[in-house]
């Protein structure tokens, strides 16, 4: 396929190229003596120069030749290089920022390339938002390739979205300049089971000649696996177990291991690698998920290739995880992934291996970033107004909206519960009795449960689910968010309606985000006007917000790491075992609507 995501397309400048390593014309940019990290033969090569021109890398080797008067000399001695970093999956959108902003919070971190997937603002604004992402992007240097949505919704018939996405759109969208894929196909029954529509966006996708993304969440390596493979699929980043990720490896599909603010899959599931004698080059790190203040305070890809080093990874492989590794993944590795001659010249400069720090971020040839700080400028955000105003829930909220009537008669009552397990994707159901006062069921915050309903917003339905979580440790208050995977409707948790009604409507005021109630006030706002999703104010400013959300979380009794990305994820009808959709609660294991109260045994 053909990249449109360097400074010029190869074709154009194979002459020029030439004629630099040849000397016959000066480099634009020479970097001399460097130590290269060669992931092409995972090796460290010593005293490497590199000679770039046109955005594009000449020669590797010995470039003394290859500097004239105008040419930009760095002296790299004593210094790493290795191919900038690259992230094979991505929703931006959970970072709260805009794109702009997530560039210019990651590219000095090293992050030179992304393959996003915004499905998030896709499930709220349709196609339209995906095009705002895409706009968006242009504004920096940060190569951010776009995956054309799948699942909208996620699971059809178990929510309701703000938009659709089917054959046709997926046809359509594959001809837009900057999108590389189709972005996680989450319908993996419908994909197992044959079903007509989805195998129509697959097909759309293969037809275009495009890279089909997966989520394969369920612990199966049999006939189920094969069978999703078998359809196109190329890689998976929802391994939770390292059996899943060594036998995805030995299909031939990509393992795209996550650690993310709050799913730390991969110390775990890394172990079928360190475990194993096996060629690894279907091995990806990717973050999936990642909060404002994880990338202020601790890094994007460098801060999980460094993870990945103290659980023993040699440092060379966890860099060919986020460089030659992705691009193969994606079939760009013949223009991206490597120091090669011919490659886009996107280079980082580190001095210890084993400990990871950017020094400096060049993209197409072009110093963009010097510690930690970008040294070109990024243009405004411009969102169209077709992203913002989307809170319409059309329906009042109040106290009594939250009320869950008991059956007539009953103490207590035998209630489907959700419990949460911090740092992962997954939860349990728990069959718990819960204590019924003035005819209703009611949180319990001394066996550490919680009343919740998501209300959808998008179409005015009127239409709410409601259900029970454990898990969070609340003692007192409640919280609301509309960052609410994937249909993103208005999701409300709490110890009591009241706080639980001003949390829903302090968030249709501000055009959606997430808040923290307690006692009658309001003790943290994140307001997110695009989509419910994000705001385009710079992420300094966005970490200091989601940082005293934080705070509140805890004062309010919450211990968890990152508890509103898990509590985020308690709507999403295809991960297991239970979840609350707008629609009522969904088990994710047969894939049917179940009842909050548990027949009595």
């Amino acid at each position: 396929m053909l990249n449109k995501f360097c400074k010029k397309p190869l074709y154009e400048v194979t002459r020029t190229l030439a004629n630099t390593a040849m000397g016959v014309e000066k480099a634009d940019l020479v970097i001399r003596n460097a130590r290269l990290v060669n992931v092409c033969t995972a090796e460290i090569q010593e005293g490497i120069d590199v000679a770039v021109a046109e955005g594009r890398i000449a020669l590797v080797g010995d470039a003394s030749h290859c500097i004239g008067e105008k040419t930009t000399v760095i002296d790299a001695t004593g210094q790493y290089i290795a191919p900038g970093f690259m992230d094979a999956h991505i929703h931006v959108e959970s970072s709260m920022i805009s794109v702009g902003e997530y560039a210019r919070a990651v590219v000095p971190h090293g992050t030179t390339g992304i393959f996003m997937d915004p499905h998030e603002i896709c499930n709220v604004c349709g196609p339209d938002g995906v095009r705002a992402m895409i706009e968006d992007a242009r504004r920096s240097p940060l190569k951010a390739m776009s995956n054309v949505p799948s699942c909208i919704p996620a699971v059809a018939g178990f929510e309701d979205t703000g938009s659709h996405i089917g054959p046709g759109e997926v046809r359509e969208m594959m001809t837009w300049d900057g999108v590389m894929g189709l972005g996680e196909m989450m319908s993996f029954p419908n994909v197992l089971g044959a079903e007509e529509s989805i195998h129509g966006e697959l097909a759309e996708t293969l037809k275009a000649d495009q890279v089909i993304t997966g989520h394969y969440s369920v612990p199966d390596t049999g006939a189920g696996l094969n069978a999703y493979i078998a359809s196109g699929i190329r890689c998976c980043h929802e391994s939770t177990r390292a059996e899943d990720v060594l036998e995805k490896m030995r299909r031939g599909m990509y393992a795209l291991m996550r650690y993310g603010s709050a799913w730390h899959d991969m110390p775990v599931i890394i172990r079928a690698i360190l475990d194993h004698s096996i060629d690894d080059r279907f091995a990806c790190l990717v973050s999936d998920d990642t909060h404002p203040d994880t990338l202020i305070n601790d890094g994007h890809l460098d801060h999980i290739v460094r993870c990945a080093i103290r659980e023993g990874l040699d440092p060379v492989k966890a860099i060919q995880y986020v460089t030659i590794n992705p691009a193969t993944c994606f079939r760009m590795d013949h223009e991206m992934g490597s120091i090669a001659p011919g490659k886009c010249a996107d280079i980082v400069f580190f001095r210890d291996l084993q400990d990871i720090r950017i020094t400096r971020t060049i993209i197409d040839g072009v110093v963009v970033a010097e510690n930690g700080r970008m040294t070109v400028e990024i243009g405004k955000p411009a969102f169209p107004d077709c992203v913002r105003n989307t809170m319409h829930v059309g329906r009042p909220i109040t106290a009594e909206s939250f009320r869950i009537a008991a059956p007539q008669g009953a103490a207590t009552v035998r209630t489907r519960v959700i419990e949460i397990i911090p740092n992962r994707v997954g939860n349990y159901e728990r069959i718990m009795d819960l204590r019924v006062k003035d005819g209703s069921v009611s949180a319990d915050p001394a066996t550490d449960v919680m009343k919740m309903a998501v209300f959808e917003r998008h179409h005015e339905t009127g239409t709410a689910g409601f259900g029970f979580v454990k898990g969070f440790g609340l003692k007192k208050g409640a919280m609301a968010q509309t960052v609410a995977h994937d249909a993103h409707n208005l999701l409300v948790a709490g110890t009591n309606d009241e706080d639980m009604a001003l949390a829903a409507n302090t968030l249709i005021e501000s055009g959606g985000g997430l808040c923290a109630v307690a006692d009658g006030k309001v003790l943290a706002l994140v307001p997110l006007p695009i989509a419910g999703l994000m705001n385009d104010l710079p992420v300094e400013q966005m970490a200091e917000l989601v940082s005293r959300l934080s705070d509140a979380w805890k004062e309010m009794g919450c211990v968890i790491n990152s508890p509103y990305m898990t509590m985020a994820l308690i709507p999403l009808a295809c991960l297991p075992e239970l979840r609350l959709t707008n629609r009522g609660l969904v088990d994710c294991r047969t894939f049917r609507f179940v009842d909050l109260f548990a027949e009595q045994e």
